[in-house]
């Protein structure tokens, strides 16, 4: 039998030795492997991060102690500790959450993993501590994988540093990585406490005697028993003080924090020492640990671009994916097609915060290496920052995950479009995203962005529209402009029965319209990637004789002209968005039908503005009503209520109509 199996508790980890912890952390690794190759995940930064996890919870005592994980796909070591070993099911629907999660864990606490929070909990957490008089808890932030290079850690590493007495004790994972390697001044200085360390500690002990007699004194003491261990720990924690002495630490300090490290993260032994260390200075500390992302598989660990940050379904043995890559990515579509603008005009100017593989932008940059801008975990920046580009003659065109376009909302409201800068915003994974879970789903966009002046929202249906969108968007240099895609393949083109003279792309039309009133019965407005369901409700109607017509905005703000001119021919309009319905695309429709004096009734089919945890897309658009067995449904009983089936099956009449 393994170690493994009998963890189910933190306090379980309290009766291994030494060598009982090592050979845990090798058999949390291969459990890693074996359950994340079969599932997909995040693996690169757990395999990284185990020794420091161990260490947290040998020294500290969950959830007494508040422990907060920044950000959080670096849990899996935790969830693992605290008793849940059901990788089986991970990140699917009803299963474990690719993230910390209160339904599942009494020792989870931060649900959102959108980074450089942690240290803000951990700030009002602490807070709460002291007002409460529990002095004796203890309050762990690890933050790592790049979140120390948003601007929000620093300014609750500000508030934290102002109260010494505060138990706070920050564990910085420093694998030198976010998605890639980390980028700014903050990753330079790391860098450089780490480099600066290493040469010191080379000439204090060039002949090694210290580290001779203390393996001596190890020996003798461990037969001992737990008093000998206690010792041995005690002369372990004064070698790696000499870190805490030759290292240049002044940044810390200066600050008003305690500074411990650089340690080796993956020595466990220097864990604890530092963890206790931190525990026993009773103020708020920060802990400095170098760890390697991917550690301890070769395949994370050759893979030079992420390090397998975060991978499908693998071969466990050879890392090499299993699953079908299938047709071109959406991600794809926009990756060439901004390198061929780039190629065209040398005012566009690429921006990443640290997803420069992710989004699409690595060719441009490979291309463009001085056009293209990784400003580290920092929308907030990226898009104020991008207002004085702008402003100094170039085109910014910055590319995030549609979520984590809600930090940066301000910047977007007040920098940009306040001052009619011509910005280009790419937001990748919007709509839903599936297996990433709450936080993830880029389902807010459409409502957020539906009141800012002046701003122009794209989301195109097919690969086509996305390059020809994207080129537009590019082209207005006085507003701000947004595509919205999904994550996934493209699919195949949707080609246009013809296009209004304001660019709305008629796709299909069945039935006859009324001859009493030249009306047609149902008007869908497809959002983006809904086009390839509204056809499909479409055609359901059609089988049951009602007529339609779908539309394909292509530009959803301003909405055009001819969007309402269509309403106004038809009985009932519905719009099919992958955004929260609360003040989207349907209700700013709805708005401008009512300031023309169109009062065509309008349906908003879309997501419940709620959490919507993790599962598949599909799953999750079943669970939601966005099918075209429900959607069709609905409207044939809304039409039931109103009408009665025309004899003839061209469509259906008022009950009033003879």
């Amino acid at each position: 039998m393994g170690l493994l199996e009998n963890i189910s508790t933190p306090k379980d980890l309290d009766r291994l030795s030494e060598s009982e912890m090592h050979q845990l952390a090798q058999e949390i690794r291969s459990f890693l492997v074996q359950h994340v190759a079969q599932t997909g995940g995040h693996l690169g930064p757990n395999l990284g991060v185990v020794e420091l996890t161990l260490g947290i919870h040998r020294v500290f005592d969950s959830p007494h102690d508040s422990i907060i994980f920044d950000t959080g796909h670096q849990s899996y070591v935790h969830k693992i500790l605290t008793g849940r070993h059901n990788f089986e099911t991970l990140r699917q629907k009803g299963g474990l959450a690719g993230y910390p999660d209160r339904a599942e864990s009494e020792h989870d606490i931060v649900e959102s993993s959108h980074a450089s929070s942690s240290l803000s909990w951990a700030d009002g957490i602490s807070r709460a501590h002291q007002y409460n008089g529990e002095d004796d808890r203890y309050t762990v932030a690890v933050i790592g994988d790049g979140a120390l290079t948003g601007g929000m850690a620093w300014e609750a590493v500000n508030n934290i540093a102002a109260d010494r007495q505060r138990k706070v004790v920050i564990v910085v994972n420093d694998n030198g990585r976010s998605y890639a390697p980390t980028v700014g001044g903050f990753a330079n200085h790391m860098a450089e406490l780490q480099q600066e360390l290493q040469n010191r500690l080379d000439q204090v002990r060039l002949d090694r005697r210290y580290d001779k007699t203390l393996d001596v004194m190890r020996q003798k003491l461990q037969k001992s028993g737990p008093v000998g261990e206690m010792v041995y720990r005690g002369l372990h924690g004064m070698k790696a003080g000499l870190k805490d002495i030759v290292v240049p630490n002044g940044l810390f300090e200066d600050l008003g924090m305690k500074y411990v490290g650089p340690i080796d993260g993956h020595d466990q032994d220097a864990v604890e020492t530092a963890l206790t260390a931190a525990k026993n200075f009773g103020g708020p500390v920060i802990v400095h640990a170098i760890t390697e992302k991917g550690r301890g598989y070769a395949p994370a660990r050759a893979h030079e671009d992420d390090q397998f940050h975060a991978v499908g379904i693998i071969d466990p043995e050879t890392g090499q994916p299993l699953a079908s890559k299938g047709g071109q990515s959406w991600t794809g579509v926009f990756s060439s097609e901004i390198k061929n603008i780039a190629d065209e005009r040398e005012d566009i100017v690429g921006i990443t915060g640290a997803m420069l593989i992710p989004v699409g932008l690595k060719p441009m940059q490979q291309a463009y290496p001085n056009r293209v801008i990784d400003v580290g975990i920092a929308e907030q920046h990226a898009i104020a920052m991008s207002a004085g580009l702008a402003f100094g003659g170039l085109h910014p065109v910055i590319a995030l995950y549609a979520t984590f376009l809600n930090r940066g909302f301000d910047q977007l409201l007040m920098d940009v479009a306040l001052h009619g800068a011509g910005v280009t915003i790419v937001l990748d994974r919007s709509g839903v995203t599936g297996p990433d879970g709450p936080s993830h789903h880029g389902m807010w966009d459409l409502a957020l962005l539906q009141f800012i002046p002046g701003l122009h929202l794209a989301a195109p249906r097919d690969a086509a529209t996305l390059r020809e969108e994207l080129r537009e968007a590019v082209a207005i240099n006085d507003a701000p402009t947004v595509i919205r895609y999904p994550k996934g393949d493209v699919g195949d083109d949707i080609s246009a029965i013809h296009r209004m003279d304001d660019g709305v792309d008629v796709l299909r039309q069945s039935g006859d319209s009324d001859s009493s009133s030249g009306q047609l019965d149902v008007l869908l407005v497809a959002v983006g990637a809904m086009v390839p369901l509204a056809l499909s409700v479409s055609e359901s109607l059609e089988q049951q004789g009602v007529s339609s017509t779908v539309i394909d905005p292509r530009w959803i703000m301003p909405v055009p002209g001819s969007v309402v001119s269509a309403a106004r021919d038809h009985r009932i309009v519905v719009v099919l968005e992958d955004g929260v319905k609360a003040g989207g695309v349907g209700s700013r429709i709805r708005q401008e039908m009512r300031s023309q004096g169109v009062d065509t009734a309008l349906n908003e089919v879309g997501l419940p503005s709620e959490f919507i945890p993790h599962a598949s897309r599909s799953e999750i658009f079943d669970e939601v009503g966005l099918t075209t067995e429900k959607i069709t449904g609905d409207i044939m009983a809304q039409l039931s209520g109103e009408m009665v089936p025309y004899a003839r099956g061209k469509g259906i009449k008022p009950k009033h109509a003879r």
